[in-house]
């Protein structure tokens, strides 16, 4: 015969089968979902909660070494460019997902659960939402951190030099000394006198120094402010 009687008890049992396959398939992919959105969760929770954690178990192996990172290292260039490197729980600003996918990449690769998270960004956004630059840390023992992951807009290429004087109180005296003597010099002696001399500019200068210290000094008392190597990892706005 050219065509063979159809089985009908066979294609039942065939159509039955290919349900049951995809009916499999769907609770896989379901049940995918759910891990991933449990592990999401956990991992949302872990960076909003408190933690003591100061090293994280990795394979050394499978790190990139570019970005590991010593505590004096982030300190140093915390204190130049005035951040601060605190609990990410601290931090007020969205974090993107992004972080939640690489933190969920790394705990994958390295068979852990990642906690003790920090982050190193600018003051305000520990207070405010804002945009700039915030960079995230686990910690890997010893004081080393791994970057996990940096977002937002570069820092401005001017904020080192704008937050020298902030660094320490020498810095801080040296600005002062120098900004009294700039406006000494482009102040119209004719205000003053017709001929100034030697002695009249120093008295004048002194005048400018005293002005200007009286100013940082209410500005830092009055906002509660601080040098960058006082702040860089404080948890107070008031430190």
């Amino acid at each position: 015969m050219l065509l063979e009687k159809t089985n009908i008890q066979k294609k039942l049992f065939q159509e039955k089968e290919k349900e049951n396959q995809a009916q499999q398939l769907i609770a896989e992919v379901y049940k995918l979902l759910s891990e991933d959105e449990v592990i999401r969760k956990r991992i949302s929770a872990t960076l909003s909660s408190k933690s003591s954690i100061s090293s994280n178990f990795f394979k050394f192996d499978l790190l990139d070494t570019k970005e590991i990172y010593h505590i004096s290292h982030i300190k140093k260039i915390a204190i130049n460019y005035r951040l601060r490197f605190l609990d990410v729980r601290y931090f007020k600003g969205p974090l993107p997902s992004e972080v939640i996918s690489k933190i969920k990449g790394l705990e994958k690769r390295h068979n852990t659960e990642l906690k003790g998270f920090k982050i190193l960004a600018p003051s305000k956004l520990f207070i405010l939402e804002d945009r700039d630059d915030p960079i995230l840390f686990a910690p890997i023992g010893n004081d080393y951190y791994y970057l996990i992951h940096k977002w937002g807009t570069d820092l401005h290429p001017l904020r080192k030099l704008m937050m020298w004087p902030f660094k320490n109180f020498l810095n801080l005296l040296v600005t002062i000394i120098s900004c009294s003597y700039l406006m000494t010099v482009v102040m119209p002696s004719e205000l003053f006198t017709k001929n100034l001399t030697t002695h009249e500019f120093w008295i004048l200068f002194f005048f400018m120094f005293k002005t200007t210290a009286f100013i940082c000094l209410y500005y830092g008392v009055a906002k509660g402010k601080n040098f960058n190597s006082a702040i860089w990892n404080s948890k107070y706005i008031k430190p």
